[in-house]
């Protein structure tokens, strides 16, 4: 079993707190990324779809996970399984900082993960404290903030999985 952490950084413009619209452990946020097989390397055409909310049974009848789709190439199963309690919003001073922020774990089995699509349903307040509804979809999101009197705008939209390994507990920065 491998654990792979999904981060992501922004150029935020006089926003904060970018995270997916239920926060970051929104169990209906749909996450799409393409999965590469680890028996064969083919990487799926199509993006997938998972969901926190949605769980299907393992083929072995052990347990439940959030997906379990075979390789079009070799036809072997993969799994992935969600792990919630994570992730944390983009703020202001990350983003200045060119730092990551965590959003999801995934356990993944027979899969990898790569190419996350960031798409509708985002969140974000300015930082005169107006909320601003994102789509991030278009890989940007601009707009203006009346009572702040500023743009408001998320560029340079970046995103990538790392290995992580998961052994007794999380400490909020790294597992040990």
């Amino acid at each position: 079993m491998v654990f792979y952490m999904l981060s992501f950084t922004a150029e935020l413009e006089n926003l904060t707190n970018l995270q997916p619209r239920g926060g970051c452990d929104d169990p209906n946020y749909p996450y799409y990324f393409k999965v590469k097989c680890e028996n064969c390397g083919e990487v799926s055409q199509k993006e997938t779809c998972v969901t926190m909310s949605e769980s299907v049974p393992l083929p072995n009848g052990k347990g439940t996970v959030n997906l379990v789709q075979k390789c079009k190439l070799c036809g072997r199963e993969g799994s992935i399984q969600m792990i919630p309690g994570h992730g944390q919003p983009l703020t202001h001073e990350l983003s200045q900082h060119e730092l990551n922020t965590r959003l999801m774990v995934l356990d993944c089995r027979g899969f990898e993960p790569v190419d996350f699509s960031f798409g509708d349903g985002w969140k974000a307040e300015s930082t005169s404290g107006t909320p601003f509804e994102v789509d991030l979809s278009g890989g940007e999101f601009a707009d203006y903030d009346e009572k702040g009197e500023c743009p408001v705008g998320v560029t340079n939209l970046r995103a990538m999985f790392t290995v992580v390994k998961k052994q007794k507990r999380w400490c909020g920065t790294a597992f040990v």
